[in-house]
């Protein structure tokens, strides 16, 4: 975990992180195969899958964590705090999103192979580009996995926790074209860009929206000099929902906005809306959430249903119609230099990883 934590791999920057799951890869004996997403989407690496033939019957499997993280602001210097949790000593990310994932993954294979414990098949799916809309995952071929169910581990919250939904994601670029003036000499000829921006993220509802949706201004930028009336400004917003008519009404309730303030403000405006990645709702009667819960009381863990808020690898599997799930695997602030995670919630992954291998044996 320290070691993978200490390589830096930003989203587009997978290169070396790359490098070294090849490696573990390589030692555990999987059959290695690497697509070209990498050059598609302008990534440090390919989606990278990790197959071992089965030496059993059963239900083969697949273990998914993605490779890059949030942006890098310093250096990662692992550290044990007294409590029992790595975390960064450094003012920077820890990078345990999702490099926590990946560790438990492989010492859980690590430890069946080492043990000659028998599994009915066994791929490992790593993938780039995670954090800026699943661009990774999103171009995998399902097609060419053996596994017949899937499981990623990348959502905060207790052990045991089982991700039962998660919402869609669209992002909003907007552009708001004003006028130039001298800030000193002219300001009324001119129109400003930044203010018309202003005006309408004061206005549109942001936050929590409602129990299923949320909504955010995460990027803001414009002007040209402080004695200048700005001539142009953007902005980069969001909104999630786990109900599509709930998204559909926010965004619509976001681009009133702008266009309100926009004219108000002698501005045009330019706007763009994408589809970050598709939701989806499992069900508790799904095979990938039955041999969850069976797993995660063979390793001694009570198994909850949850919704999740954020997007996952999972909402590109499901979208390309290979049934997977997440799991929770306390992860602790992510995204933040707060970030940390107890060695013995990565013990507790490594038993999860084990059983759900058992248990696929047993299916």
């Amino acid at each position: 975990m320290i070691e993978l934590c200490e390589i830096p791999s930003p989203s587009y920057g997978e290169g070396e992180i790359a490098e070294r799951a090849r490696r573990e890869l390589d030692a555990l004996g999987c059959e290695i195969i690497e697509d070209d997403v990498g050059d598609r989407i302008g990534a440090g690496c390919g989606n990278i899958l990790g197959r071992l033939p089965a030496t059993a019957p059963g239900t083969p499997v697949m273990l998914c964590a993605h490779l890059d993280t949030v942006p890098v602001t310093g250096p990662i210097e692992v550290e044990l705090r007294a409590d029992g949790s790595l975390t960064n000593r450094r003012d920077a990310i820890l990078g345990g999103d999702d490099k926590a994932a990946i560790a438990a993954m492989l010492v859980g294979v690590r430890q069946v192979l080492r043990e000659g414990t028998p599994h009915a098949g066994i791929e490992i799916l790593l993938t780039p580009c995670e954090e800026v809309g699943l661009r990774g995952a999103a171009g995998f071929d399902t097609a060419q996995l053996a596994a017949q169910v899937g499981f990623v581990f990348d959502h905060s919250g207790p052990i045991g926790q089982i991700i039962m939904s998660a919402p869609w994601h669209k992002r909003i670029t907007a552009t708001f074209v004003g006028t130039a003036a001298h800030a000193g000499m002219q300001p009324e000829d001119g129109h400003s860009a930044i203010a018309a921006a202003a005006a309408a993220i004061a206005t549109m509802p942001l936050g929590r929206i409602d129990a299923q949706t949320t909504a955010n201004v995460g990027i803001i930028s414009g002007g040209d000099a402080t004695n200048v009336v700005a001539p142009r400004c953007e902005l980069i917003a969001e909104a999630r929902s786990r109900d599509l008519v709930a998204l559909a009404e926010q965004v619509t309730r976001m681009m009133d906005a702008m266009t309100t303030a926009a004219v108000a403000g002698g501005c045009d405006l330019e706007c763009r809306v994408e589809t970050q990645y598709t939701g989806y709702q499992l069900r508790p009667s799904d095979p990938q959430v039955v041999l969850a819960e069976r797993a995660l009381a063979r390793a001694g863990i009570r198994a909850t249903h949850v919704p999740g808020g954020g997007g996952s690898d999972v909402n590109a599997l499901v979208r390309n119609g290979f049934p997977a799930v997440n799991l929770c695997n306390a992860m602790v602030d992510v995204h933040t230099p707060d970030e940390s995670i107890a060695v013995d919630d990565l013990e507790a992954m490594v038993a999860v990883t084990r059983a759900i291998l058992a248990e696929a044996v047993d299916a």
